[in-house]
């Protein structure tokens, strides 16, 4: 039988449950891992992403919003208590992200609501006025290991999105966006009495379903520090000021363009007809190749030809991802001139 871990946080603080949850991933083994906690007023963003460009750190800074960097990819969303976050995490090669989508949309129609899987990491729901979005996925991957995480629409208050998110531009027109908040749903306009401990009973039950199993759920407490290896270190790492902001500097180029598998943004420094620094935000699922490709410019002469070769021990190096980081090169090469 599969060996099986349920763990819930009792803490709204998104730097204490990254933290746990980056502590699980790494000393998990063999087990299939649930872990469920939500956040009070948070923008999270992507492991690789701008948070300059992405949030309005200002207004944040002034209504006391805290801003936390994940460790997956993707891109940025505004936490509150009327979102229940979920993880996952197994060990490869039984580590399929599917599956636990599946669990997700089976614990929600054992509530009475139907919903599908659309497009790289959403959930939605189809409506008379169209298909809206209750849940968005990021995903991480090692050699040995993989989670899935992401969050459900409850009753989150969606005009908080408008607050301090930036939308990207080119995003909404390759999508054919004109309103996020048009296209999102809470799971209380289909089912009103709907309660964080309701759907966390749900999951925890679907999870247990799917595996054949059971396991006695461990509850994580902010007023004792979880006996996590290395976990004070985490938490202090993802609380910083370096971690969730980083050092970005300012850079003498920036080159952005939007693919259908996420947005870039390049910014770099050209000096004696060379590459001298460079820095990549990406809301790409996938971001390890785009900072691997960060840096290998470093150095690089500044021509197209000298891009391309870069470009090109890239896809060599992930050639997994060769598509999309062809599509990338392309572009890159020939703006680059």
């Amino acid at each position: 039988m599969t060996a099986l871990r349920v763990l819930i946080s009792d803490s709204y603080d998104p730097w204490f449950n990254l933290a746990v949850e980056e502590c699980i991933f790494r000393e998990m083994s063999t087990q299939k891992i649930l872990f469920l906690w939500r956040n009070a007023e948070t923008v999270v963003i992507g492991q690789s992403q701008n948070p300059w460009k992405e949030c309005n750190t200002r207004r944040m800074e002034q209504d006391g919003i805290r801003l936390a960097r994940r460790s997956s990819g993707g891109g940025a969303v505004f936490h509150d208590l009327g979102n229940t976050c979920f993880t996952f995490m197994a060990g490869k090669p039984g580590y399929d992200k599917s599956v636990s989508t599946q669990i997700i949309l089976h614990a929600l129609a054992t509530l009475g609501i139907r919903a599908t899987a659309s497009g790289r990491n959403d959930l939605v729901i189809d409506t008379a006025e169209g298909s809206r979005k209750i849940s968005g996925s990021a995903y991480r991957e090692t050699p040995d290991r993989g989670f899935h995480h992401g969050t459900l629409l409850l009753n989150a208050d969606l005009n908080r999105l408008a607050d301090y998110l930036n939308p990207d531009e080119k995003k909404l027109q390759a999508k054919g966006i004109t309103s996020v908040r048009s296209r999102v749903a809470n799971l209380a306009e289909f089912l009103p009495t709907i309660t964080h401990q309701q759907v966390c009973d749900a999951i925890v039950q679907a999870f247990f379903a799917y595996y054949g199993g059971s396991a006695v759920a461990e509850v994580i407490s902010p007023d004792v520090y979880p006996d996590l290896p290395n976990f004070a270190e985490q938490f202090a790492k993802q609380s910083s000021w370096e971690w969730n902001f980083g050092k970005a500097p300012a850079f003498s180029h920036l080159l952005n363009e939007r693919f259908g598998w996420g947005g870039v943004d390049i910014f770099f420094d050209v000096e004696q007809g060379a590459i001298s620094r460079s820095q990549i935000f990406t809301d790409s699922l996938q971001p390890a190749a785009l900072q691997r490709l960060a840096e290998l410019l470093v150095g690089c002469a500044y021509r197209s030809d000298a891009v391309a070769a870069c470009c090109r021990q890239l896809i060599d190096e992930y050639p997994a991802q060769q598509a999309e980081l062809a599509e990338l090169c392309r572009w890159l090469s020939e703006t680059i001139r």
